[in-house]
């Protein structure tokens, strides 16, 4: 299996975490969950031109896309199909990144995935293509870059609220709480959470949530045993209890579960039963 990653150069930097390509991507089990990370991305499946996402509530069902598709802001873990990620390419955006290349305000999005053809017409078409007749892996990542600079059409100025909360979340994912910072920001509650809505997709409350779920991931990460209290205090939660609750709520499994069958990918989790 072959898993690349590239760090895209300014401006597309400001924007985009990274870019990252699987082949020969094989597991025992058909189905993952894929937990939610607080950023948006674009999947581009190179075997298939189709993509499916389960219904989380009957797996026999999925919805298919277009083998490109923008998977917007996750608050809820998605289904999706292992034999489909035998060759794909995708964006990782930063938190805000995405909402450039969108056209639509972020929030529209949460909880859900489109093909990426409805937000770019033909040239999602073209972008699957041209990755496609690449003679190579560093090609695809420069064809990724020169679509996207072209698709950053319009003039961004994050939000300074938006970029102040984003700094101190990301930083303090435990610590900085969302009363403190609008405190800070000069806007009322109201109008900071449609603001930071409009670029993230999420809440300024539900993305701390989700940052604090990836932080207890990270202190899981390597460990073959846990003590589940300590996690859950050292990454701001009340008591087990609370952490519990939102792992639940973010992963569908208890963390006892995940710690037994996760994989090499912090947010891949096979669909067991």
């Amino acid at each position: 299996m072959q898993y690349l990653t590239h760090v895209p150069r300014p401006p597309l930097s400001q924007f985009v975490h990274l870019l990252w390509l699987y082949e020969g991507y094989t597991q025992p089990h058909t189905k993952e969950r894929v937990l939610p990370t607080g950023e948006m991305q674009i999947v581009i499946n190179l075997l298939e031109d189709k993509t499916c996402i389960y219904d989380r509530a009957d797996t026999d069902r999925c919805q298919t896309f277009s083998g490109s598709l923008l998977s917007g802001a996750h608050s809820e873990y998605q289904v999706i199909s292992t034999a489909m990620q035998a060759f794909v390419v995708g964006v990782c955006f930063k938190p805000s990144g995405a909402f450039p290349f969108l056209r639509m305000p972020a929030g529209e999005l949460r909880d859900t995935s489109v093909s990426l053809d409805t937000l770019w017409g033909r040239a999602a078409m073209d972008l699957r293509d041209r990755l496609l007749e690449a003679p190579t892996h560093r090609h695809r990542f420069e064809i990724l870059e020169r679509v996207l600079l072209a698709e950053l059409t319009r003039s961004f100025d994050c939000h300074a609220a938006v970029g102040f909360a984003l700094r101190r979340f990301m930083a303090e994912p435990q610590g900085a709480t969302v009363a403190g910072v609008t405190d800070q920001i000069g806007l009322s509650p109201k109008r900071f959470i449609q603001v930071f809505r409009d670029e993230t997709g999420f809440t300024p409350k539900v993305f701390c949530r989700i940052r604090r779920f990836q932080q207890a991931l990270c202190a899981m990460e390597g460990r073959k045993s846990v003590e589940w209290t300590n996690v859950a205090l050292d990454c701001g939660y009340f008591d087990q209890a609370h952490f519990v609750h939102d792992f639940r709520a973010f992963s569908g499994i208890n963390p006892t579960t995940y710690l037994a069958h996760r994989t090499p990918h912090r947010n891949h989790v096979p669909l067991l039963g």
